[in-house]
């Protein structure tokens, strides 16, 4: 019988140490990565939960390489992630990002690059699937948008205010001046590490992946009092496991239940399977 491992991320904050003083206070991070487990948990995964101060990029990692030496061809990961995204100037170019930008995972001692996540993927045996939701933004411009393009009416909808400058506040957006500030602060470190990232995979083939996002690159992702906007409403649909479709209908459905200005993405790596693929989701 196949194995599966899961390993729930949630933030609430991260070090202000390590972001020249911003906490970047959230809410619902820890709620989405303990009721994640639970579905996880539910059904038949062995969950690792790691929350806020114990977020750190050697103990995420470390959970991720110790799952990719145990799973095998046919067995699967789920990992979830809820804190802050955000985005970085890619100094060295690369082929997969045109916009010259890369995404973040904004994990509590530093910025965790979306190549950096593709890299740990990359690990796991080939024939291992992997299912990764990120409850979090991924725009770096997407304040500016949301100035230009919404209504009051939306934003007090979706981030419980009318005033544009307040929803980095009630966003998972990490702030576009903290992103520049600290970018500029540790790009040496940033630089080598892209450089390094593009330099080779050891020919390693790409992981057979599916990601369903909280929203687009050019959106921003809601907390909340409870889950985040993406998470509530994918429970919801999963409905304590009544849901019956695929990873597709999946997202679709909740795509569904979500505002305009918050469009869940979905996209798969590698090549996934059709039978992994039309699988119901949490399936092991």
């Amino acid at each position: 019988m196949p194995t599966g491992l899961s390993i729930h991320v949630g933030l609430n904050k991260v070090d202000p140490a390590a972001y020249d003083g911003w906490d970047g206070k959230l809410l619902a991070c820890e709620n989405d990565a303990r009721d994640m487990a639970s579905v996880a948990r539910a059904g038949g995964f062995g969950d690792t939960v790691i929350l806020t101060d114990d977020g750190t990029v050697e103990n995420i990692t470390g959970e991720l390489r110790k799952a990719a030496g145990r799973l095998k061809s046919g067995d699967i990961l789920l990992f979830t992630y809820s804190g802050h995204g955000g985005q970085m100037d890619n100094v060295v170019g690369s082929d997969d990002e045109p916009d010259r930008l890369d995404e973040t995972l904004v994990f509590f001692d530093r910025q965790f690059l979306d190549d950096e996540l593709y890299r740990e993927f990359r690990r796991f045996e080939e024939g291992v699937r992997i299912f990764a939701l990120l409850d979090c933004c991924h725009s770096g411009s997407a304040i500016e948008s949301l100035q230009g393009l919404l209504t009051p009416e939306a934003l007090q909808s979706q981030f419980q205010t009318r005033d544009p400058d307040q929803v980095e506040a009630a966003s998972r957006l990490m702030p576009l001046l903290k992103q520049q500030e600290i970018f500029i602060r540790d790009r040496p470190f940033y630089e080598g590490l892209q450089r390094e990232l593009k330099d080779g995979d050891g020919g390693r083939p790409a992981p057979a992946a599916v990601l369903i996002s909280a929203c687009q690159d050019n959106q921003v992702a809601s907390d909340g009092d409870v889950n985040g906007l993406f998470t509530a409403n994918l429970l919801e649909v999963w409905g304590k496991g009544a849901f019956l479709g695929d990873y597709r209908t999946f997202h679709r459905n909740i795509q569904k239940r979500m505002p305009a200005n918050q469009s869940p993405n979905f996209y798969t790596t590698g090549n996934p399977s059709d039978g992994f693929l039309k699988q119901k989701p949490f399936t092991i």
